[in-house]
């Protein structure tokens, strides 16, 4: 049995994390230290038996010491993140904020805690993004665990600056770190700003699907079960001081993406009886073309072309492979949220 703290473990990425770990290792005890800003949501993570929820801020130090001593922690999982680049845009400061100071605050207080007297055998995980790496051009090789770091935004900039602070704590003090940088994330519990659940209840409520640019920026899609599958490998296997590169094997321009939404909604009121009525804004409760919602808008500032992951060091030494192909993981991710509006609802509720 092992107990771990889970940060932003009840966000989209950690949350999912936290069921993962909950049903593949259900001796283990998770603490989730989670601030619950408008991206994190309590109702994420109910039905987590081994999970326990603490409301607070990474950034308070002598909160996170006082959770690994009263905890008995020796794995910290870092999940907690601004991370939407659009809102990085507008207002930077959060993201200085959070993705930094917070990390850094994290690294303090286990290295106070695990690195204290003769020590203790211990395991720091961190959770990064390959948008550090920069924009590839169409015949770039993918990102590979050496590219140099490039960011272009100032979310990834804070990611980029999170990484090297975890880098530096394990060559400078000794703290056992890992760190894996992942492609985009799609799947269950996502909040509805992101591409694939946005245009889905957009879809759903007969609104636009607005289109950055020309929609042929190029991104690796990765479901978020394959995500964590990558975290446990790397926390079973991993060699600290080393970081894995995780994608999906799906890469994919995002015109591709918005024309298989189309198609999966379309599909979707083919096959579930009732769905028209609960959705009778949505152009294929009428048997129109999801696709007529299509609206190309200016681009994003600073927008990078084309993302690519090669997880060839995490295959060869975690034995990681992704396990969910793009259409059957976007074709689950779509059902699981219109089994689920109990969950979003009260979300859009709240953006007013």
């Amino acid at each position: 049995m092992a107990n771990l703290l889970v940060t932003g473990g009840a966000g989209f990425i950690g949350g999912n994390f936290v069921h993962y770990w909950n049903a593949k290792h259900p001796e283990d005890r998770v603490v989730v230290l989670d601030a619950l800003t408008y991206a994190g949501n309590r109702s994420t993570i109910e039905g987590a038996s081994n999970a326990e929820l603490i409301e607070g801020d990474i950034r308070d130090t002598a909160l996170v010491e006082q959770l690994l001593r009263d905890h008995a922690i020796a794995t910290l999982v870092h999940f907690a993140a601004e991370s939407h680049v659009d809102r990085s845009i507008t207002g930077p400061d959060a993201f200085i904020d959070t993705n930094i100071l917070g990390t850094n605050s994290l690294l303090k207080a286990a290295r106070a805690v695990w690195l204290a007297g003769s020590g203790q055998s211990h395991r720091f995980h961190h959770i990064s993004t390959d948008e550090v790496f920069g924009s590839l051009g169409p015949n770039d090789p993918a990102f590979s665990e050496v590219t140099p770091y490039a960011p272009n935004s100032p979310y990834s900039a804070s990611k980029a600056a999170s990484d090297h602070l975890v880098r530096a704590y394990h060559h400078t003090f000794g703290l056992d770190v890992t760190t894996s940088n992942c492609s985009n994330n799609y799947g269950p519990y996502q909040y509805p700003e992101k591409l694939i659940p946005l245009f889905l209840l957009n879809a759903l409520h007969g609104r636009n699907l607005p289109i950055y640019g020309d929609g042929m920026n190029v991104r690796d899609w990765l479901h978020v079960e394959d995500h964590c599958r990558g975290i446990e490998a790397c926390l079973l296997r991993g060699v600290p001081g080393e970081t894995y590169n995780i994608g999906g094997g799906a890469e994919l321009p995002n015109m591709t993406v918005i024309d298989t939404i189309c198609a999966e909604v379309d599909r979707a009121f083919a096959e579930i009886d009732g769905l028209a009525a609960r959705y009778p804004d949505a152009p294929a409760a009428r048997g129109e073309a999801t696709s007529s919602l299509k609206t190309f808008v200016t681009d994003r500032a600073g927008h990078d072309r084309r993302y690519a992951i090669d997880e060839t060091k995490a295959r060869g030494e975690l034995g990681y492979a992704p396990e969910r192909g793009f259409e059957e993981g976007l074709r689950h991710s779509l059902r699981w949220y219109l089994a689920n509006e109990s969950w979003w609802r009260p979300l859009l509720r709240a953006e007013g």
